[in-house]
């Protein structure tokens, strides 16, 4: 087999999943091999997604495991067989890893769900309001990098799953651009909100219970609930969060800051004052 010089994040959700059925049965690498006919090397390599595995293997696999959760099975196979090549593939080599893990997994996401509370999130940006976001990167991009980013921002914003974001009135009212970006970044936000699959909800300043909302995250939804994955920005890109506990936590956090948002109409009559106050 050819070793993988950069696995995606969804190879690799796919080895870590796998490598979990395995721990869960209480197998060592080693003893799974011998049940499947392979060395314990390849069991690594497919566990760190450096190599790829049949759709017939992952059910051998998951058969030798005891893993009776069916559907769950059927996401790890096709996982196994998918063969996407995106668009965001043009990219890579030219763009840090996060842009394109996020992009993979947007692709293949049954929903989404974002707390935004400084900035409006990519998925919903004007290329104005993007380039401005970008453009105040340390150290400082160079043009064709920025540039890039916006190519690559502006290209992944097609919406066609269901998507709820609760957005804070702090990143509504901060003018990352300039007065005329900011009006045309919220006026795209009120154009969106009108679509069937989108709900838009706002945090105004005096509404209570803020706290629960007090970071960003970035929540897609996979196949099946166990492929569910928050994204959470860190200083040196995202970081990809898919245990079980944390995300039971973070569906948890969400629906708590839902709760404490305005109504999707209001929301909308929220954001067409700011706008006219602009």
């Amino acid at each position: 087999m050819v070793l993988r010089r950069e696995p995606t994040a969804r190879q690799m959700r796919l080895g870590v999943e796998l490598r979990r059925l395995r721990e869960a049965a209480a197998l060592t690498a080693v003893e799974a091999a011998a049940l499947l006919g392979v060395n314990r090397v390849q069991i690594s390599q497919i566990e760190s997604g450096l190599v790829g595995v049949s759709e017939q293997r992952v059910r051998r696999m998951a058969s030798h495991y005891a893993c009776a959760e069916q559907e769950f099975v059927d996401a790890l196979a096709a996982m196994a067989v998918d063969r996407t090549r995106g668009w965001w593939e043009e990219y890579r080599g030219q763009l840090p890893t996060s842009f394109l893990d996020l992009s993979e997994l947007n692709h293949h996401a049954s929903f989404r769900r974002d707390v935004a509370i400084l900035y409006v999130p990519g998925l919903l940006q004007t290329e104005e309001y993007a380039r401005a976001v970008f453009s105040g990167r340390v150290p400082e991009l160079t043009h064709e990098e920025l540039e890039l980013r916006v190519r690559h921002r502006m290209a992944g914003q097609e919406i066609n799953i269901p998507y709820e974001l609760v957005i804070h009135e702090s990143a509504l009212r901060i003018r990352v651009g300039d007065r005329p970006a900011s009006r045309a970044q919220l006026g795209k936000l009120l154009e969106l909100s009108e679509a069937e699959n989108v709900t838009v909800r706002v945090i105004p300043f005096d509404l209570d219970g803020f706290s629960r909302a007090a970071s960003t995250m970035t929540y897609v939804g996979g196949p099946v609930p166990k492929l569910d994955t928050v994204v959470r920005d860190v200083p040196h890109g995202s970081a990809l969060i898919d245990s079980a506990s944390q995300l039971g936590a973070f569906r948890t956090r969400f629906r708590k800051v839902e709760a404490v948002s305005l109504a999707p109409e209001r929301s909308r009559d929220f954001i067409n004052r700011l706008a006219k106050e602009l």
